[in-house]
């Protein structure tokens, strides 16, 4: 198993590692990937600085990224752990209804999940996702455990990119092509 060393990051949070990725990413040509905004309504804003006090969001939001990586449509979602168990109720389910979708289009969905605690980054293929999600609707367990996990999606940090996320989705690819 490789970690996912983030020393001299510490305190960073995934999404703005994830987002620095997507700029290094974007430079060298590999991939064009977007940071989604979630849609909110402002209730109030500080007239002086102008900057928003209260909002309510308008709409669930689908997933954090969206994009293409040499002309594969992908969408992911990031979301760290502070344990070596998961909760489902981190992912909601219409986020799972628009992977699911989303894959159906022809497209590629994960998510990336930070073990905080280990410093180890994971690459949750959807239809890892999928099994354990109706494991859980079938009243199965709530959650998953890192040991249930396949070994070889870990991600190690490595040539000077952040989270290398590209190193999952070439295996996930491969899983899919009959190739891994």
């Amino acid at each position: 198993m490789a970690t996912w060393n983030s020393r001299g990051l510490r305190g960073s949070t995934l999404e703005e590692l994830v987002n620095r990725t997507n700029e290094q990413y974007r430079e060298k040509g590999l991939a064009l990937i977007q940071k989604i905004p979630t849609p909110i309504t402002p209730l109030r804003i500080d007239k002086e600085s102008r900057h928003i006090t209260l909002a309510y969001f308008e709409q669930q939001s689908t997933v954090d990224y969206i994009g293409a990586v040499q002309g594969i449509p992908v969408c992911f979602d990031a979301k760290e752990c502070g344990g070596d168990t998961f909760p489902l109720a981190n992912i909601h389910p219409h986020q799972v209804r628009f992977m699911r979708d989303f894959e159906r289009q022809g497209g590629v969905a994960f998510i990336l999940v930070l073990f905080s605690h280990e410093d180890l980054l994971y690459y949750l293929r959807f239809q890892e996702l999928s099994r354990f999600w109706e494991r859980m609707e079938t009243g199965g367990r709530k959650s998953f455990r890192r040991e249930e996990l396949d070994e070889g999606f870990y991600l190690p940090r490595q040539g000077g990119v952040l989270v290398p996320y590209l190193e999952g989705l070439a295996k996930d690819l491969d899983g899919r092509n009959g190739n891994g």
